[in-house]
């Protein structure tokens, strides 16, 4: 695949690992939401991602990715051998590195225009908050590269949006039916997640595996589980509820759906899946990056 054979459209070209949980979800995402905003003029955009994982480079690898957010006929995902990839990360300035067995890599997004000269640089920042405003930013400069400058579909402010902290209270609707009410009054464990986790874990044997843990804390006085679908960077509004009704068993704890980002930023999730422990004064007592087995779980709850 060439980039010149795009000419005539306005290339959207970002580097995104694909195994990635933490800030490439949102690229992808404010990268679709761009070019809905534009409307019928988003088939003048062409979606494009590089690899950057060197230790996941194969066509399964990518598709596998593409797959778990929904990308498919989205975008090309494109990857190569070792070689090829540094060779494109060094043309495009893009940093790349394994530190600690983690992927480190400039979260770069550039705005080519019909001629294939590069017009704009942008960096997503890890703020779950900011995914549609990074949307409209990009959707703006995208129009001013079409014929026409088609206005986007809507507009909502820039200004800064705050995140949701577990010290002010905050009701989520929860799957597939009700409601959950956070914040201070009641120690919890939350648990943060996204369905796209099926592609770096088995998800859901992870979510009923919580099972455990909500039984034994209604049992022996922790503090109860809730769960929280981080839906802000899922593929479609009825991704925590298809998944969920698939699993085979019910959940003994409330899945609630985090539609905004802003519980995230406020309970400073920085990774998928993400646990966040909090005592009966809505303060962060405790938290964890990935998976644990129960009795480490039910270790560290006893800490609120």
């Amino acid at each position: 695949m060439s980039l010149s054979q795009f000419h005539g459209k306005v290339v959207v070209l970002a580097f995104v690992d694909s195994q990635c949980t933490t800030v490439c979800p949102l690229t992808t995402v404010s990268m679709t939401q761009a070019r809905e905003l534009l409307g019928t003029a988003g088939s003048q955009v062409q979606l494009l991602g590089v690899d950057a994982n060197p230790q996941a480079t194969s066509v399964s690898d990518v598709m596998a990715c593409s797959q778990a957010h929904s990308m498919v006929n989205q975008w090309d995902f494109m990857s190569g051998s070792l070689p090829q990839l540094q060779a494109v990360w060094k043309a495009y300035h893009i940093y790349v590195a394994v530190s600690a067995g983690q992927i480190d890599h400039t979260p770069a997004l550039f705005v080519i225009d019909q001629r294939g000269r590069e017009q704009e640089i942008y960096l997503t920042s890890m703020a779950y908050a900011s995914v549609s405003q990074e949307a409209q930013v990009l959707a703006q400069k995208i129009s001013t590269l079409l014929p026409g400058h088609p206005k986007l579909a809507r507009q909502n402010s820039l200004s800064y949006i705050d995140g949701i902290p577990p010290t002010s209270r905050m009701t989520l609707n929860t799957t597939p039916a009700g409601s959950v009410t956070l914040g201070p009054g009641q120690a919890r464990m939350m648990a943060f997640f996204a369905t796209w986790l099926s592609e770096t874990s088995d998800l859901g044997a992870e979510l009923t595996g919580l099972n455990s843990y909500a039984q034994a804390a209604q049992h022996s006085g922790l503090p109860p589980l809730v769960a929280v679908d981080e839906a802000v960077t899922e593929p479609s509004s009825s991704s925590a509820s298809t998944f969920l009704a698939h699993l085979g068993q019910p959940l003994n704890y409330p899945v609630a759906l985090d539609t905004t980002g802003r519980i995230a930023d406020g309970y400073g999730v920085q990774d998928q899946p993400w646990f966040v422990l909090t005592n009966a004064s809505g303060k962060i007592v405790w938290s964890h990056d990935g998976w644990l087995p129960m009795s480490a779980l039910e270790s560290a709850a006893s800490k609120a």
